[in-house]
């Protein structure tokens, strides 16, 4: 195993292994401390990014942080990486690398071809030198569209996940929230539900209720209900109305063993949901999320930090073409993300790694009710991302989800984020409420409330 070295303030601070190294550069947060990865002095942490300023890039290639012969996500990583695309930055090093996507040379056409060849440990080591402001003005250069039945990411664009969701999966329920958010502009990048039971009727149900909704009103948008992979085959098998087939992964073989996964199962799912057809503008039809912490709390972490394992859930991701990738940043609690300060930067940290790696990337800016953080939390980070150039974020009614009991944005701060910054819906699902009468004549959403417009008719039905 290699050592690394640095010496500030008269004193030698050394790292064993790259891995040491990464995460002893990492910022502070309660996850790597609970762990014993945390560097044991702010003197430390700087010691250990003036090292990893001046590693190579090709060393990340040498040496894997969890070996290959062990770990499927490992080998995935090495074997798929593209050393042609890699060929303009190889000579470079981890803080050369920083200088050079801060530059104008680094814009939005390189940094797409340049994707393939980074792997996630070399965007999650820049990262980690990068301030704020930094992985926000570099995440903002780059652009990934994908679709399905709406268009997601094109410039000036802000998508939403319509969740619905509720704590006995009931039907009178999910529509209130639905309509609610219809109403005000939101579920463009999909309506979906976190279902209370992973019982393969319950979430038949769903399915067909999303399905009836979307048809009956032509609405230019995909329904996913956050089932687990398996129920999905088992559903498409049966012919349900499967349109984005869900999945929860992370950065290690260990760690997606705990969520009931492999890399040959995602492949099953991938090869199924493709073969539906069911997309009219595109076929990318997976929906992952990801969250720093979820490694590390199965014990399937392996010595690594947690910001460079979530990083490596994206390699997993980006095999797949998925439609959307979403980190859960807050939900996980304060054991992993201690207060709004960690969450932001470890907001700002998966958007930026995420869409360098080529992914479309989006946030559920959200937190635990146990944790050290409040709603001017999720506004800043809410505002800091719409800068970033997410894709879309998660909106749930009031910002309260009352079935997962956290808390999150609400329909309301999507629409003063695509105020404030001049962001517009996906432009399918614009023309769609342009058409159903929702825009006002400056292209805002129009209040319609007891004018007895169309849409209430989802909530007189389904209470019925």
């Amino acid at each position: 195993m290699s050592t690394y070295s640095a010496t500030i303030g008269g004193r030698t601070h050394s790292f064993a292994g790259l891995a040491g190294l990464l995460a002893a550069a990492s910022p502070e947060r309660s996850g790597d401390r609970l762990a014993g990865l945390a560097a044991d002095s702010a003197q430390a942490r700087v010691a250990a990014r003036w090292a990893l300023a001046e590693v190579p890039l090709t060393r990340f290639l040498a040496e894997p942080v969890i070996p290959y012969e062990t770990d499927d996500v490992t080998r995935l990583i090495m074997d798929s990486h593209d050393a042609a695309a890699f060929t303009p930055v190889s000579g470079l090093t981890v803080g050369e690398l920083r200088e050079w996507l801060l530059s104008d040379a680094a814009d939005a056409p390189t940094l797409a071809a340049l994707a393939p060849g980074l792997t996630p440990e070399m965007v999650a080591a820049v990262s980690k030198l990068m301030g704020n402001a930094d992985l926000v003005a570099v995440a903002r250069k780059v652009q990934v569209v994908t679709a399905f039945r709406s268009t997601i990411g094109l410039p000036g664009r802000l998508a939403t996940r319509l969740q619905p969701n509720h704590p006995t999966d009931d039907p009178a329920g999910v529509a209130a929230a639905l309509l609610d958010g219809l109403l005000l502009g939101s579920g463009d990048a999909v309506i979906g539900i976190n279902p209370a039971t992973d019982s393969p009727q319950a979430v038949r149900d769903l399915l067909d209720l999303l399905d009836g909704v979307i048809d009956r009103y032509s609405i230019p948008t995909q329904s996913c209900v956050l089932c687990h992979v398996t129920t999905s085959i088992d559903l498409m098998e049966r012919g349900a109305p499967v349109d984005l087939v869900f999945q929860s992964i992370a950065g290690t073989q260990a760690a997606n063993a705990s969520f009931g996964v492999t890399l040959g199962l995602l492949d099953e799912a991938y090869e199924a949901a493709r073969s539906l057809a069911r997309g009219t503008v595109g076929s990318n039809a997976l929906y992952f999320e990801t969250g720093q912490g979820s490694a590390l709390s199965a014990d399937a972490h392996h010595g690594v930090d947690q910001q460079t394992v979530e990083a490596r859930a994206y390699a997993v991701a980006r095999r797949y073409d998925p439609l959307l990738v979403n980190t859960v940043v807050g939900f996980i609690g304060p054991e992993y993300l201690y207060d709004g300060r960690q969450i932001l930067r470890a907001a700002l940290e998966d958007h930026f790694c995420g869409k360098l790696l080529g992914l479309p990337m989006g946030l559920d800016i959200c937190y635990t009710n146990h944790a050290d953080a409040d709603d001017d939390d999720i506004a800043t980070m809410l505002t800091m991302l719409g800068v970033a150039g997410a894709s879309f974020v998660i909106c749930t009614p009031g910002g309260d989800d009352i079935m997962l009991n956290y808390q999150s944005a609400s329909y309301h701060d999507a629409l003063y984020l695509r105020e404030v910054l001049g962001l517009r819906p996906a432009p399918e699902f614009e023309a769609w409420l342009g058409r159903i009468g929702l825009l006002d004549e400056g292209g805002g959403i129009r209040d319609v409330a007891g004018t007895g417009h169309p849409l209430t008719a989802i909530g007189r039905g389904l209470a019925a």
